[in-house]
């Protein structure tokens, strides 16, 4: 079993900072934290019905944002979400949603003490 990259790559996070300025990243992770719990949402809901088309466009957005900010470990969850397509063990999106929860935290966390340093 392959073990899962860190819930926060903060080199990731910072190279964004440097090519956008910390303010613009800030407003970026807020966007992303008001959006994500929607795109989980519409991953259970398109797992409860059966839409796989839904299901892998939610995965693969999820998995494009989550990256981009650094939150690896929640990229890779939604890409083998993203790859496995349905039917999937309601667990993954579970294990998803508790990732999703940990990088929330480590992101504000961490953009609450960049734009105050």
């Amino acid at each position: 079993m392959t073990a899962l990259p860190p819930t926060l790559d903060f080199a990731t996070l910072d190279e964004l900072r440097q090519a956008a300025g910390a303010e613009f990243v800030v407003e970026l992770v807020q966007t992303f934290l008001e959006e994500a719990p929607t795109m989980l949402a519409e991953l259970r809901s398109a797992h409860g019905d059966g839409q796989a088309p839904t299901f892998i466009r939610a995965a693969h957005s999820l998995k494009s944002n989550s990256q981009t900010f650094g939150a690896m470990a929640l990229g890779a969850q939604a890409r083998a979400l993203e790859m496995a397509g349905l039917p999937c063990p309601a667990s993954a999106l579970d294990a998803l949603e508790a990732e999703y929860a940990r990088a929330a935290g480590a992101l504000a966390a961490h953009t609450r003490d960049a734009s105050h340093g």
